[in-house]
């Protein structure tokens, strides 16, 4: 049985801090595999303007030394409206009927969860193990305590990660950068740096 982590984001760009977060998820939780999920460009949630392409071949660049890190285009070819959480993880577990599955998440999509807005959520919980990693102000044992969809599922499902993960450098301040003429270089691996550069990418 191998233990596999789910990572979804954006990836506009995939930055040093998506992939030393994996790999650090993947020590601690002793993860076989992380599997990295760009979102759908069509999510009425996100504005992604970078093409699938972009995107899915910069993911490919960053993870492509690392064996433990393979990519996933499963929401990226799913329309918008038809993508959530609770589906994603259902097909994953399908995909992999013998593995340990766990969703790896920040503690802000705890709370959102918590608070019963995410479509599905009180079978999403009780239906998958996650891993939830620390976000700046937000208590994350006091979030499950207040939540009765979280603390009635409360057995051992959520793996907390509090410490040393809290890492702010985002795909949005990199986009940023490379729009007003800055220097992310060192902030994103150098094969994607290079791309984004051959490509044009992310100019005003």
């Amino acid at each position: 049985m191998a233990r596999i982590g789910i990572y979804g984001s954006s990836f506009d760009p995939i930055t040093n801090v998506h992939l030393w977060t994996a790999s650090t998820v993947a020590h601690r939780c002793k993860l076989d595999k992380v599997i990295f999920l760009p979102c759908s460009n069509k999510r009425k949630d996100k504005e992604i303007k970078t093409k699938d392409a972009h995107r899915w071949n910069m993911l490919q660049l960053a993870i492509a030394k690392d064996k433990r890190f393979v990519a996933d285009s499963y929401e990226m070819e799913q329309e918008g409206w038809n993508i959530y959480t609770y589906d994603t993880m259902k097909y994953f577990r399908e995909q992999h009927p013998n593995d340990e599955i766990h969703f790896i998440m920040g503690a802000d999509l705890l709370v959102d969860i918590g608070a019963g807005l995410w479509k599905q959520g009180e079978s999403l919980v009780a239906e998958n193990k996650f891993i939830v990693m620390a976000r700046h102000g937000i208590d994350m044992l006091s979030t499950i305590s207040r939540s009765p969809i979280l603390r009635n599922n409360d057995d051992g499902r959520f793996h907390l990660i509090d410490k040393g993960l809290a890492m702010e450098i985002s795909s949005t301040y990199i986009r940023e950068e490379f729009a007003m003429g800055g220097e992310p270089k060192y902030l994103l691996p150098s094969a994607c740096y290079d791309y984004i550069k051959e490509h044009n990418l992310y100019q005003k």
